[in-house]
């Protein structure tokens, strides 16, 4: 079996442009598909699939650890992000070929079953943009939490922490207090709470001080309250912290993990399955999360290949925690993808069919080409001018 053809489907969801993955085998009707969906560098990441499809052409798509490999190594400058996101997308697709040839689905070769379903979260307003980062205000908050609670979910994330620098004013940090806990009077002990910070502080002490705010309320995580990079600085959060600590969506690779593993600087760890170098290297950091004693619970606001792609690693992960997923971000979610799981109570139930068991409609995809995504980036700008942390 070789590998023939690589190509990219770009599907606009509004919020981002889906990147679809397809290799092409030499077996009549044997092609896999996986996702690299990059919010704002689209066109890069097309462009870097293109530079990488020929370093792979013509090998054996079953050899997914030497192909990753090749494409990381072969390449000679370290990839980054971009790079490591086309890499991704392309070992997606490598898994569900090699289980459509076994007639097996992905989890049954990543380890096999070890839970019986998989426990979702999604944000406010179903991945609408405003909704998920700019909705400051209590009422419209509750109003949407309590519509993504209506649609069966039992646990979402907000970001409630607004746009600040190195100090926290007073104001902010009861403001995000008050919000919180009005949060969690609305939807019960029963709804997990998690708060991304999404880095928005610009000093440990500014994030403790939302964290202490936020801590009433017993969030199941705050996420990423510095920017990426800083293990000392995460180190002496989690050190200081009484709820449970999360980061890790914007680092790609095991070495960037090991380091923030090996400090104890975050409880629970959030590789996105997309950007990370794919599902292989995941099974790594999560086995270097695991010695560390934190949880894994991967960074997905993508599309529905990757959604599908993390509930088969879900399923064969033993300390995974909870999965971000965005299933009805757009009304034709499930009419670009064809999927053979739904969400039941908040959760996905384990697939059984070969490889990741979903096709992709390419007459639907096309109908929503590329569009230039809002560049959201714009809003974290302070009163005075000053251009913050997004």
């Amino acid at each position: 079996m070789k590998i023939t053809d690589i190509r990219a489907t770009v599907v606009n969801a509004e919020m981002r442009n889906w990147v679809f993955v397809k290799v092409e085998t030499d077996q009549d009707g044997l092609w896999g598909w996986g996702e690299a969906t990059l919010n704002w560098k689209t066109r890069a990441v097309c462009a870097t699939l293109e530079d990488l499809k020929p370093l792979i052409l013509g090998r054996d798509p079953r050899d997914i650890e030497q192909i990753c490999r090749v494409l990381r190594k072969q390449s000679y400058y370290r990839l980054g992000i971009i790079g490591m996101t086309a890499i991704s997308g392309i070992e997606h697709a490598l898994w569900d070929i090699f289980g459509k040839s076994l007639g097996l689905p992905v989890w049954r070769l990543l380890g096999g079953q070890v839970r019986d379903k998989v426990k979702l979260y999604t944000h406010l307003g179903l991945g609408q943009m405003s909704s998920v980062y700019e909705t400051f205000d209590a009422g419209p908050m509750v109003e949407k939490a309590q519509a993504v609670v209506a649609r069966g979910y039992q646990a979402l994330k907000v970001v409630c922490v607004p746009y600040v620098h190195q100090t926290a004013s007073p104001a902010a940090v009861r403001h995000v207090e008050t919000l919180a806990g009005t949060l969690r009077e609305a939807v019960g002990d029963g709804v997990e709470i998690m708060v991304d910070f999404h880095g928005r502080p610009g000093t440990v002490s500014a994030a403790l001080q939302f964290i202490r705010a936020l801590e009433p309320a017993s969030p199941l995580f705050c996420e990423e309250p510095i920017q990426p990079g800083d293990t000392e600085g995460m180190r002496q959060i989690v050190a200081q912290a009484r709820c449970p600590i999360a980061t890790g969506e914007r680092l790609v690779g095991t070495a960037e993990f090991a380091d923030l593993l090996q400090a104890r600087a975050a409880h629970i760890i959030q590789p996105d399955l997309n950007h990370c170098g794919g599902l292989l290297e995941a099974r790594k950091i999560a086995a270097l999360a695991e010695v560390a004693m934190a949880g894994i619970a991967p960074h997905n606001p993508n599309g529905p290949l990757a959604g599908i792609a993390a509930l088969h690693f879900a399923v064969s992960t033993p300390n995974f925690v909870i999965q971000e997923a965005m299933p009805g971000s757009v009304p034709w979610y499930h009419d670009v993808v064809r999927q053979p799981v739904q969400m039941q109570d908040g959760w996905w139930p384990v697939p059984q069919l070969p490889g990741f068991g979903v096709e992709v409609d390419e007459k639907e995809a096309a109908r929503h080409p590329f569009k230039q995504e809002v560049l959201h980036t714009a809003n974290a700008v302070l009163e005075d001018g000053t251009v913050v942390d997004w």
